[in-house]
């Protein structure tokens, strides 16, 4: 949860965090963005729901709404809609009563405040969502995730899908029944103080849940689905019942009633039995009210529920729900009625549109494979309960159990974005912290570049601690520490990317220069030939095992390492220097030319080439070819000072000595610290000094 948090907190301003001003910012923003509908007129089922409906008026007694539908007839009538919602139609009655008639904007208003308070609610409910039910011992809640349920309440308040419910008042049903929705799951928490599974819990909390449900029922037929959610809370989340823990158990042959403790607890089973029969009680008296027969939808309502075919129908189902996933992600269009054919039907394989719901279940499979099976407790509780609001308030609108009379309604979706809100939320803060731990890495990257290894530092190192299996970044933040001589640390960190990565090509590289640095030199043989196994065409790191055989006095294997080197690359210019130099001081002079001009034959104009292959031609008394080359390399780079002053040696052997004295002089005012300089001039004045005296 706290990784969540910290994705969040260059979203989210503190300034906003106190559960009091968030709620304050929420209602704020959701009465703004549906304020425009206030003096809407009464639209669509509005004029039978509302205008045409005898039980807003005062001469139907108002024990007949217990009696009747939605629509103000009977529910024994064979043409009764079936929808019993008598809370609803209640609200209505007051609405009429207090506005003196048929005043739509009175109707309105009442909407909008509704969707407004509930909005205000979601910051309570999803802080539970995402940040748990852990109490201190002085009785208040931790983890309320402030972020997390600020931002995902913002998104609910504001969410386009909600406008069927908000602007129409006939959606005051889908209203009404998510108040007591969210009223019931919170009771529920409260009747659970503690997070731990054996913790004690309060049964009067949990039975005015299943109150506040059944009155949710009352409002709309898809709030008795809370006492469903409840459930799943519950076992999931207070029991910690961990799914993929089962499942291993279950593998691995163990008794699996004896070692899962929540068949064992008591409290839990209890609680279970009080939902199961207050939810069957309550069902159970909707029944025996509104009859058995099922509601006469016609075919014209719902196409797919009328098809012959088993799959056509199935199908078609499918197809709608994601159609449904698709509003809450992208509600681009919007309408108050999908029935009347806006839908064909999907009649066969062949429909393109079958890749809709072959991507909706691939989306959800895995998302529940997350919920249950991950190792990350705080990321199977909030992908479980994301679900649970998603699926389980949709269930009734699924056609699953019996047919509704519509296609595709954006009002059914109200609750269910709820869910949809938190996975959206978990999304974009594990987005949110992959992307501000690349951004770390790239300014840290940046800055190596330009040389400021301090700052580079500092970014690497938050990089790691926001992800602290980051190994480019200790990579890249080993090296820098190398450079400064900073060699256990780096070595610690190179050594945790490997580990990490195991087939890590350049940290194993890295981590062998910062071992020969050490002086532990079979070690970083071993880091050395790890790299190239893992990346057998490697030049750099041959040219750097080369390095550590020169170190060894292992010559062959050095000029080895460093011919493997320039064959995998052939410009590789540092391979090839130091194959000419290791000739060089060991005598192989005539070996040492062919090197060096068999490497300026690859790279003609490298200026470091020129003067090691011109030093060992000096050697070879091969002068004018050897001044040849001097004079390029310094034509190229006139500013080194080594090659002014090794100039002068070759001009002060082949006794040229005012061009010798001139070099030395050049070299010297490049580097004044260079001895090996200082001594050859000096000796060079003392001789000249000497036929000076003689020719006098």
């Amino acid at each position: 949860m706290a990784d969540l948090e910290a994705s969040l907190d260059h979203i989210i301003p503190s300034s906003v965090l106190p559960p009091f001003r968030a709620k304050l910012v929420v209602g704020f923003i959701s009465l703004i963005c549906f304020a425009r509908s206030y003096d809407g007129d009464f639209v669509f089922d509005d004029s039978e729901a509302i205008v045409n409906n005898k039980d807003l008026q005062a001469e139907t007694p108002l024990g007949d709404l217990w009696y009747h539908d939605f629509w103000g007839s009977r529910l024994s009538s064979n043409t009764s809609h079936k929808s019993y919602r008598p809370l609803t139609v209640l609200t209505f009655r007051v609405n009429y009563y207090l506005s003196g008639g048929f005043h739509p904007m009175s109707f309105h208003m009442v909407n909008i405040l509704l969707h407004s308070g509930i909005s205000v609610l979601m910051v309570d409910v999803f802080s539970v969502l995402f940040g748990g039910l852990q109490y201190s011992s002085k009785g208040r809640r931790l983890n309320l995730a402030p972020r997390s349920s600020l931002l995902a309440a913002l998104l609910f308040a504001v969410h386009p899908v909600h406008t069927e419910c908000v602007a129409g008042v006939v959606g005051r049903a889908d209203l009404l029944g998510a108040l007591f929705f969210l009223l019931s799951f919170l009771g529920y928490c409260k009747a659970l103080r503690e997070s731990n599974k054996e913790g004690p819990y309060s049964t009067f909390w949990v039975l005015l849940s299943i109150l506040l449900g059944a009155m949710a029922m009352l409002c709309k037929e898809q709030g008795i689905t809370v006492l469903g959610l409840n459930a799943v809370f519950d076992i999931l989340v207070i029991g910690k019942l961990n799914i993929l823990e089962i499942v291993q158990k279950v593998l691995h042959k163990d008794k699996l009633l004896e070692n899962t403790g929540i068949l064992r607890n008591g409290g839990l089973l209890f609680r279970m039995t009080l939902l199961a029969l207050g939810g069957a009680g309550v069902l159970y008296m909707r029944w025996k009210i509104m009859g058995t027969g099922p509601p006469p939808f016609t075919e014209v309502d719902n196409p797919a529920s009328f098809a012959d075919s088993t799959l056509v129908r199935t199908i078609n189902y499918n197809y709608y729900y994601s159609l449904n996933a698709w509003l809450l992600l992208c509600p681009w269009w919007l309408c108050f009625d999908w029935s009347m054919g806006c839908i064909p039907l999907i009649k066969s394989g062949g429909d393109w549109r079958v890749i809709a719901l072959a991507a909706l279940w691939f989306c959800l499979i895995g998302l529940i494979c997350q919920a249950l099976c991950s190792e990350d407790s705080h990321k199977r509780r909030v992908l479980t309960l994301g679900l649970g609001f998603l699926i389980i308030p949709f269930l009734p609108a699924s056609n699953l159990f019996f047919r509704v009379g519509f296609v595709v309604a954006e009002r059914v979706l109200y609750l269910p974005s709820a869910g949809y809100c938190v996975l959206l939320t978990f999304g974009f803060g594990a987005l949110s912290k992959h992307t501000k731990k690349k951004v770390h890495y790239n300014v840290g990257k940046n800055l190596a570049d330009k040389g400021n290894q301090t700052a580079a530092i500092r970014y690497y190192r938050e990089a790691v601690r926001l992800n602290p299996k980051y190994v480019h970044a200790m990579n890249n933040l080993g090296n820098i520490l190398k450079e400064r001589n900073e060699l256990q640390e780096a070595e610690e960190l190179l050594s945790l990317a490997v580990q990490i990565q195991p087939d890590f090509a350049a940290a194993w590289m890295n981590l062998g220069i910062v071992q020969n640095s050490l002086k532990r030199f079979e070690a970083a043989e071993r880091s050395y030939r790890t790299a190239i196994k893992h990346r057998r065409k490697y030049p750099d790191c041959y040219y750097n095992l080369g390095r550590l055989y020169a170190d060894l006095n292992r010559h062959a294997d050095a000029l080895n390492a460093w011919r493997n080197a320039t064959v995998l690359k052939p410009e590789h210019s540092l391979a090839w220097n130091n194959m000419i130099i290791l000739l060089d001081n060991t005598g192989n002079l005539a070996q040492a030319e062919a090197v060096g001009r068999e490497a300026l034959e690859l790279i003609p104009n490298d200026h470091s080439l020129m003067f090691s292959l011109a030093n060992v031609l000096g050697k070879s008394q091969k002068y004018k070819e050897s001044e040849a080359l001097f004079l390029k390399a310094i034509k190229v780079h006139p500013n080194a000072a080594s090659y002014h002053g090794n100039l002068a040696v070759l001009y002060h052997r082949w006794g040229h000595l005012d061009l010798a004295k001139k070099h030395y002089e050049i070299s010297l005012r490049l580097d004044p610290t260079a001895s090996g300089t200082k001594e050859n001039y000096g000796l060079l004045r003392r001789k000249l000094e000497q036929m000076q005296k003689k020719d006098v």
